[in-house]
């Protein structure tokens, strides 16, 4: 992963500065937590493509890989996995569409419903998924950047947030 230089200065200190100097203090703090999230959400996400590059894969294309993997017959609807994975079914159609092509997954028939088409990994797939799991686990998922006491609780306060949105969060 290429890192931009540091310049010394934290750009979200002086946004959340420059939010008070205009005004905008009841807003201050929220508009920093946006921020850091969302630069966390850049820092990690090039650590996860920069992983997965090697298997030619998106997240998005290795959770759909992941998810069939945990599933007993290594398939499942279109319409359960995008609502699995919290996705537009139209997300999880490109996403099959790419990994289709690239003889990862299949496409076939619903035995029980002529509407519905299941999404089915193929062997090739799922050593795809085992092989990027691995590696996702050795350089991004045991190092996530916080210890293990910060990364609890991190996981605690997003679980917070996702539930006042309406996810549904274990414990919430």
């Amino acid at each position: 992963m290429t890192r931009t230089p540091s310049t010394g200065r934290d750009p979200i200190a002086e946004a959340r500065r420059q939010w008070e100097v205009h005004g905008w203090e009841d807003a201050a703090a929220g508009m920093t937590a946006v921020t850091s999230i969302m630069r966390a959400h850049q820092l990690l996400l090039a650590r996860v493509d920069d992983t997965l590059k090697p298997f030619a894969l998106t997240f998005a294309r290795y959770e759909l890989l992941t998810l069939l993997s945990f599933s007993r017959q290594g398939r499942m609807p279109l319409s359960s996995a995008a609502s699995r994975l919290q996705v537009h079914p139209t997300s999880v159609t490109n996403t099959v569409d790419r990994l289709e092509a690239a003889g990862l997954v299949a496409r076939e028939p619903h035995p029980g419903d002529r509407r519905a088409t299941l999404v089915t990994l193929t062997p090739e797939g799922r050593d795809v998924a085992a092989q990027a799991t691995d590696a996702l686990n050795r350089a991004v998922f045991t190092q996530p950047g916080l210890d293990v006491g910060d990364t609890e609780h991190l996981i605690a306060i997003v679980g917070r947030l996702r539930a006042a949105a309406g996810d549904a969060v274990s414990g919430s």
